[in-house]
């Protein structure tokens, strides 16, 4: 059941001003909050669209499971008073950059052999040329 209350007065509400939403206590210079937006295939996540400084990202969260490996950034989700689909992001742990994203240079010694990779190491070779390379055993009989 709604209920009604009566209209204050112009007066009233000039004389107040209007109550600003209550800032987070971490909140940092760029925000960062999530819209639920609703649950993942298998139903133990939760869809997410991210805002973060300037950019829009779609994604999941999943509860965090032990000997699971984690993929992905580790974050907390604090829920709005006022609408609590919204929700501020708290990162706790975020992975680093793939690979793909920075130049790789290559190793001097790879850089610098041609032709194919080496696969047997020189402990083999000398093993290879013990056991193969024997005199033959005519040159031993007499004839």
């Amino acid at each position: 059941m709604k209920r009604v209350t009566s209209k204050k007065s112009a007066e009233d509400q000039s004389a107040a001003p209007p109550a600003a939403l209550p800032a987070s206590p971490a909140s940092p210079a760029v925000p960062d909050v999530a819209l639920i937006h609703g649950l993942t295939p298998d139903g133990e996540g939760l869809k997410i669209l991210r805002a973060r400084g300037d950019r829009l990202e779609l994604g999941a969260v999943r509860p965090l499971r032990e000997g699971a490996p984690i993929t992905g950034e580790v974050v907390t989700l604090r829920p709005r008073a006022n609408f609590p689909a919204l929700c501020d992001v708290e990162t706790h742990f975020k992975p680093p950059e793939p690979a793909s994203d920075r130049p790789e240079s290559a190793p001097a010694a790879v850089a610098q052999r041609t032709g194919p990779a080496q696969v047997a190491t020189d402990e083999y070779r000398r093993n290879w040329d013990a056991i193969w390379n024997r005199p033959d055993a005519k040159s031993k009989l007499s004839n």
